[in-house]
């Protein structure tokens, strides 16, 4: 959604922690062509961009955010422009091009590139969904309740986006019961009060558990 690039610094996750997941995923079989594409799902308002910064940095990779595919008349119908503008090519090993969506004007900007770099990252609500799955490498999950996430969201963009909060949040109901994601992440994100926590999800391969905290240099399950 529009207002995504106001979002508050959170402290950043610690360095060993992220520096291990990104040479994790950096170590991943290609998954869409050359690219390792790695999806970052979750809830509106759950923190996804955020995140999703601060493992881009450390991977030096491009981020792809959906709210720049998606559209006031298709807030989740946008599979088949993502998959022809964006997948399809990537997937031949060239460089993609999109128009981003200008949540305030109502129109599209200027094309933007999106080269098959070694890792691709995808944001947003949806980027785990069924069309996309074959394509990742790894989905990772934003974990936060809905209506925290929501209040998160709504309290961020303000009273004059109640409006468009109120038809978000059913549309996003309708998806994730028609085309959940988390059944499906490889692994799950929690924000905690010093950065983050990644472990095991429920598609994660099976083995002993293993958790990357602001404290723990261990492998993640990736």
């Amino acid at each position: 959604m529009s207002l995504r690039k106001t979002l508050p610094s959170l402290p950043p996750l610690a360095g060993i922690a992220i520096h291990t997941l990104a040479s994790c995923l950096r170590r991943l079989p290609p998954s869409c062509g050359p690219v390792r594409l790695v999806g970052v799902d979750g809830h509106a308002g759950s923190g996804k961009s955020t995140f999703t910064g601060q493992l881009a940095a450390a991977l030096d990779a491009p981020v792809l955010h959906l709210d720049d595919i998606a559209t006031h008349a298709e807030l989740f119908a946008w599979t088949d422009r993502l998959l022809r503008e964006v997948i399809a090519p990537l997937g031949r090993g060239e460089s993609a091009h999109y128009r981003p969506y200008d949540w305030r004007t109502r129109t599209f900007a200027p094309a933007r590139t999106l080269p098959p770099a070694p890792v691709v990252l995808v944001e947003g609500v949806g980027a785990g969904r069924r069309a996309l799955r074959p394509h990742l490498g790894r989905l990772l999950w934003m974990e936060m309740p809905r209506e925290e996430a929501w209040e998160r969201g709504r309290s961020r963009d303000g009273e004059e986006q109640s409006a468009f909060w109120t038809g978000w949040t059913a549309a996003e109901r309708q998806h994730f019961a028609m085309d959940p994601s988390r059944p499906y992440a490889d692994l799950l994100v929690h924000q905690r009060p010093m950065g983050y926590q990644v472990v095991r999800g429920p598609a994660g391969t099976s083995g002993p558990d293993h958790e990357i905290t602001d404290s723990d240099g261990s492998t993640p399950l990736c």
